[in-house]
């Protein structure tokens, strides 16, 4: 893996325990401002999750035409179709729908939606969400993954850090890392901006499941 330096900050594996102490103590406009900087080709992963709409106009308002790659599993509430349509529109967002090959329909018959401890979990979850991730990351080969993740969300991201590496080598970057609910409710009502808590992802289960794709 080459190490990615971005102007004073050395970014190299090795460095970032280090670099994330030092980003801890910035906050999410300069985090992301200082990575963008630097990036050739950053993108933005979305799902309309809850507090979605805090890292979309985050990475929006510091760069206006930034890719947003959703990989839309087909199985999401109306309301959160509806959410995610009004954010489309109200951020303008430069949007990139990857979604499953197989339909929804043809999967229902032959598949269904398998219980997470089902033999058939598998083979569901890289219909899905899996393969249409793979096939985003490869269309878009960013050198910079914008993401919402944050630290309590799961025992795997409790591990990773404001900045942190894909097994693949993408530099990942959470700038709403250390925030907390009431953090990022505060940041929806400074930006006016809604949010959706009727959210389903059917590969998870419980909800501090890991998704798979953030390994």
């Amino acid at each position: 893996m080459e190490p990615h330096n971005l102007g004073q900050i050395d970014t190299s594996p090795a460095n970032l325990p280090e670099i994330n102490e030092l980003l801890s103590r910035w906050n999410p406009t300069d985090i992301l401002a200082e990575l963008l900087t630097h990036a050739q080709r950053p993108i933005v992963t979305t799902n309309f999750r809850p507090y979605e709409s805090a890292i979309l106009h985050l990475a929006t308002d510091v760069k206006r035409d930034i890719p947003v790659v959703w990989c839309d599993t087909g199985y999401n509430t109306e309301a959160t179709y509806q959410h995610a349509h009004e954010i489309i529109q109200r951020l303008k967002l430069n949007l990139h729908v990857f979604v499953p090959r197989q339909t929804r329909g043809y999967r229902d018959v032959t598949l269904g939606i398998p219980e997470v401890d089902s033999e058939n979990h598998a083979l569901f979850s890289k219909q899905v969400k899996l393969e249409p991730f793979a096939r985003a990351m490869a269309a878009h080969d960013p050198d910079l993954w914008i993401t919402n993740l944050r630290k309590g969300q799961t025992a795997h991201r409790d591990g990773l850090g404001i900045l942190s590496y894909t097994q693949t080598g993408i530099l990942k970057v959470a700038p709403f890392y250390h925030y907390t609910d009431g953090q990022l409710d505060q940041y929806l009502n400074d930006h006016l901006l809604p949010n959706e808590h009727n959210y389903y992802d059917p590969t998870k289960g419980p909800e501090h499941r890991e998704c798979g794709i953030h390994n």
